[in-house]
C-alpha cells in the first residue's frame, strides 16, 4: 500500500512536531531574577539551609522594620527567578513593605507584574528597600502609606492604584495586627478594636473598593493563618480575625465568580517577620519560634511567594474558594 502525497507529508509534520515537543519537555527551565536568567534550583532538604532557633531576644516597637531583625527575613531578594506568569497584570498589595507581603511583592514584579504597596509611614526604611526591588525588576512601582483602620484612606488607596497601575487585576490582603495577650482578662477594647479594624474591616473596605475594577480574571489573594484553624492561647483576638478571614474567602468566593473573580486564602504557619518581634509574640516564643513544627524551624516570606503567584496566576483558573495551608508539617488546612 502506498502513501497518499498528503498522508506523507503529514506524517513528516506530526513526527517534527513530537521532535520539538520532547526537546522543549527535556530542555532545563529558565526564569530571570531583574533581567537575568538560569537554570532551576535543584531539589534541597527543606530541613536544612534556613535559620533554626533559638534566636536572640530583639523587641521591636511595633510595627517592627525586618530590617533591623537577626537574622534576617529572606523574602526573595536574591534567590526568587520569574518566568512570566502575571506578564501585563496590576497588583496591590498591603503589608508589602516587609514578610509575606513583601516576598509577593517582589515575586508579582519578577513575574512581569506591576506593584502597588500599602504600608505604615512607619514601615518606610523597608517599603523603600522594596520599591526599589520592583524597580530593579523593570516594573512599576507605586507607594501608598496609610492606616488602613481608615475607610477613607482605604478607598484612596484603591483609587490611587488603579489610577497609577492603570488598573487593577490582583489584590492581596495581606496587613495584619498581631498582639500576644497571656489572658482575655489583659485584652483592652482599645486593642481588640485595633486588631479587628486592621484585620478585618481594612480587607473588607479594600475588597468592597477594588472589585467593581476588577476585570474576569482578576484574583484576590487573602492571607489567613494556621490560627484559624489551631489558634494560640496568647493570640485570642488574632485568631479570631484569621477565622474571620477563611469564611470571608469562601464566601466571597462564591459571589465574585458571578464576575469571574477568583478569590483564595493562605494560611501560613510559623513565619519569620516583624510581626513576631514588634508585640506579636512573647520574648520566649522569638526565641524558640518555630522550633516545634516538624522542620524545626519557621518558614521564610520566599518559601511562600510561590504560592501568591499561583494563586494569582491563570495557571490556577480553576481554583476559588479555597485556602492553601503552609505551616511546615503541623496544623490545617
Amino acid at each position: 500500500m502506498h502513501d497518499h502525497p498528503h498522508s506523507s507529508s503529514r506524517r513528516r509534520l506530526m513526527q517534527g512536531a513530537s521532535i520539538g515537543l520532547a526537546a522543549t519537555l527535556a530542555a532545563p527551565v529558565l526564569g530571570h531574577a531583574g533581567g537575568g536568567g538560569g537554570s532551576a534550583p535543584a531539589p534541597h532538604d527543606p530541613r536544612e539551609g534556613y535559620p533554626k532557633p533559638p534566636f536572640d531576644p530583639q523587641p521591636q516597637p511595633w510595627p517592627g522594620l525586618a530590617s533591623k531583625m537577626t537574622p534576617k527575613p529572606d523574602h526573595g531578594e536574591a534567590s526568587y527567578r520569574g518566568s512570566g506568569k502575571l506578564a501585563g497584570r496590576k497588583a496591590l498589595i498591603t503589608g508589602g513593605d516587609s514578610g509575606i507581603g513583601r516576598a509577593a511583592a517582589i515575586a508579582y514584579a519578577r513575574e512581569g507584574a506591576d506593584v502597588a504597596i500599602g504600608y505604615l509611614p512607619a514601615e518606610e526604611e523597608d517599603a523603600r528597600e522594596v520599591l526599589h526591588l520592583i524597580c530593579e525588576a523593570g516594573r512599576k512601582a507605586l507607594p501608598l502609606p496609610g492606616d488602613i483602620r481608615d475607610e477613607g484612606f482605604c478607598k484612596a488607596m484603591v483609587e490611587k492604584a488603579v489610577q497609577g497601575l492603570g488598573g487593577l487585576d490582583i489584590l492581596v490582603n495581606n496587613a495584619a495586627r498581631q498582639h500576644s495577650h497571656d489572658s482575655i482578662l489583659e485584652l483592652s477594647t482599645e486593642d481588640f478594636d485595633w486588631t479587628m479594624k486592621t484585620n478585618l474591616y481594612g480587607m473588607f473596605w479594600i475588597t468592597r473598593a477594588a472589585l467593581p475594577h476588577m476585570p474576569p480574571g482578576a484574583a484576590i489573594v487573602n492571607t489567613a493563618s494556621v490560627n484559624a484553624y489551631d489558634p494560640s492561647e496568647n493570640l485570642l483576638d488574632y485568631s479570631m480575625t484569621k477565622g474571620a478571614i477563611v469564611l470571608f474567602t469562601k464566601a466571597l468566593a462564591k459571589q465574585a465568580i458571578r464576575r469571574g473573580v477568583r478569590v483564595n486564602a493562605v494560611a501560613p504557619g510559623p513565619f519569620w517577620t516583624p510581626l513576631q518581634v514588634s508585640g506579636g509574640q512573647t520574648a520566649e516564643n522569638v526565641r524558640k519560634f518555630g522550633g516545634d513544627t516538624p522542620m524545626t524551624r519557621p518558614g521564610q516570606p520566599a518559601e511562600l511567594a510561590p504560592v501568591y503567584v499561583l494563586l494569582a496566576s491563570s495557571e490556577a483558573s480553576y481554583v476559588t474558594g479555597q485556602v492553601y495551608g503552609a505551616s511546615g508539617g503541623k496544623g490545617q488546612p
